[in-house]
């Protein structure tokens, strides 16, 4: 039997502002087994000495190792346990495209997670309207790098060329995209076309959420 992994573990800590100090904490962090999965800079706080205030989720180790570990780091100043941010937020999904579009395809994402957060679940739903397409593409490969970003829904009346290298690059890296009936080739590069916005905003939550039985594996290539 496969033991289990410790949950991950969010830590507010206070350190000297110098520049070996994220070093030292990911050095400690490390020793007690575990591995640095977040580095958030809260604040910076004037003083003598200056103290950086940062936000760290780190997974594969215990709380207590953790706590341990960086209460012994000597740059540590302060070391607060937090709640981490996907016991919180949970599983994002991101909404790219048009004004209106994307406010079309968030209420569908809205109410349905709403009623899979009832159950317990936690997904929230992230919205920018952009327009251009390299504005569109950069922001697409980027979703790569936001945290708890699980699923990314293209809201528009006209996507391709770089926007469909974009989503290529994307996919590869493991995050689905859902993407609206719309003119241009990114219909060939999603994995699921959906006509109706408030549907798409539906389908995306229901393929992330643990309490929902739709299997986006199924319908890849598929257009409704």
């Amino acid at each position: 039997m496969t033991a289990r992994r410790p949950a991950p573990v969010a830590i507010r800590v206070d350190h000297l502002d110098q520049l070996d100090a994220p070093a030292r904490i990911a050095e400690g962090i490390g020793a007690a087994g575990g591995r640095l999965r977040t580095w958030s800079t809260v604040r910076h706080v004037p003083g003598d000495p200056p103290i950086v205030e940062v936000e760290l989720e780190t997974e594969d180790a215990s709380e207590a190792d953790i706590l341990a570990a960086l209460e012994a780091v000597p740059v540590v100043r302060a070391v607060r346990v937090t709640r981490a941010l996907d016991r919180v937020f949970g599983k994002r999904v991101i909404v790219i495209g048009g004004g209106a579009q994307v406010a079309q395809v968030a209420l569908g994402a809205v109410s349905e997670a709403d009623r899979h957060n009832l159950r317990g679940e936690r997904i929230s739903v992230d919205t920018i309207p952009l327009v251009g397409e390299e504005q569109i593409a950069e922001a697409v490969r980027a979703v790569a790098d936001l945290p708890r970003a699980r699923l990314l829904v293209l809201a528009g009346s006209l996507m391709g060329g770089e926007i469909s290298v974009a989503v290529d690059e994307l996919r590869a890296v493991g995050i689905p995209v859902i993407a609206l009936n719309m003119a241009g080739s990114i219909g060939e590069h999603v994995d699921l076309v959906v006509s109706d916005p408030v549907q798409a905003g539906t389908m995306a939550v229901m393929a992330i959420a643990d309490t929902a039985s739709f299997d986006l594996a199924r319908q890849r290539g598929r257009r409704y």
